[in-house]
């Protein structure tokens, strides 16, 4: 089954990865989680570290530009090396207030530095904001549960989508986070509210789950993501393991 699913979908993209230039929990590099994806047999990648609100590797004190400079690295060094290679590599952020945390798509380096309004952003502001500039704000794992995570928030007016299907709640070789009612919790709030999901594994090494999105076609930039999920183009999820219909239904 899984071989025709890949067949009608072939361009599979890691839409959560995390590098150790940026992202304090990461432990490999943007380029080495480059090579690992191209290898894996990616179509592309979306580099998500997390912001200041987040647990990421940056000096917080810094200026915000010189911050976002610094924040931009590893995304930069993965997109060098996807050019080298052959693997797409494309912008992305998570950000996180307290413990909930977004992940956003079809925003810059650029239009990130001309916002500083984003480092006191309200939830609420910060989805008008990368509205404004044409962007996805998908809500990361909503259903996880750590100590890292004081409670349970929702924001369903302030996302455009959820990510339903995260590679380390429910694939097997997963050693974080594993507990696949995680993901049962995000499907059905998906569902109520009538959400687009997405897929992603989440992964900070090397050590690659296959979580993520595949399409029938080749997205052309992140801009190009961010419109097939807000138009319900057709795409399929996967942990990795396990295959699901964008509704999440499993197949």
């Amino acid at each position: 089954m899984n071989g025709k699913i890949m067949e009608q979908y072939p361009y599979l993209y890691e839409t959560h990865l995390h590098t150790s230039e940026s992202s304090a929990c990461a432990r490999s590099t943007g380029a080495e989680m480059a090579r690992a994806c191209k290898e894996y047999g990616y179509t592309g990648i979306f580099v998500t570290d997390h912001n200041w609100g987040g647990n990421t590797r940056i000096d917080r004190s810094l200026p915000w530009e010189q911050w976002i400079d610094r924040f931009c690295e590893g995304y930069e060094h993965a997109k060098a090396e996807g050019e080298r290679i052959g693997l797409d590599v494309f912008f992305g952020c998570e950000t996180g207030f307290a413990g909930t945390e977004f992940l956003l798509y079809g925003i810059d380096k650029l239009w990130m530095k001309s916002h500083p309004a984003l480092r006191t952003a309200t939830v609420e502001e910060q989805y008008r904001l990368v509205h404004e500039a044409g962007g996805l704000v998908m809500h990361a794992h909503p259903y996880r549960e750590e100590p890292y995570i004081p409670e349970i928030r929702l924001f369903p007016e302030w996302v455009d989508g959820v990510e339903g299907i995260n590679a380390t709640h429910s694939n097997s070789r997963s050693m974080a986070h594993k507990d696949h009612a995680y993901d049962v919790k995000a499907v059905q709030y998906a569902r109520k509210h009538g959400l687009p999901m997405s897929a992603g594994s989440d992964i900070h090494t090397v050590q690659l789950l296959g979580g993520g999105v595949a399409f029938s076609r080749r997205l052309a930039s992140a801009r190009d993501y961010v419109t097939a999920i807000l138009t319900g183009e057709d795409y399929v999820l996967t942990d990795g393991e396990a295959w699901y219909d964008k509704n999440g239904n499993e197949l």
